[in-house]
């Protein structure tokens, strides 16, 4: 959310500033507008590296899972093989 806020911002400080002829305020908008995207490019980063990890946590409980119950077969079946 801030990098929208951000980058709205500095879309208006640039309009601001070129309709009043102000370059040091157009300069600032587009480095607002700059920082907002880069906020923004962030958090998309962030949301995709929290779904990978979420994934790979899953599958990794999946698969201690799949082994827990395969030793326990292979112990039930040496237990009747015994008896």
């Amino acid at each position: 959310m801030a990098g929208r806020i951000e980058k709205t911002k500095g879309k208006i400080k640039v309009a601001l500033g070129s309709l009043t002829g102000n370059k040091n305020l157009e300069s600032e908008g587009r480095l607002d507008r700059r920082a907002g995207q880069a906020k923004l490019r962030i958090g998309h980063l962030k949301h995709k590296v929290d779904a990978a990890t979420d994934s790979a946590q899953d599958k990794a409980i999946k698969i201690t899972d799949d082994a827990r119950d395969a030793a326990r077969r292979h112990g039930a079946t040496k237990e009747e093989g015994a008896s």
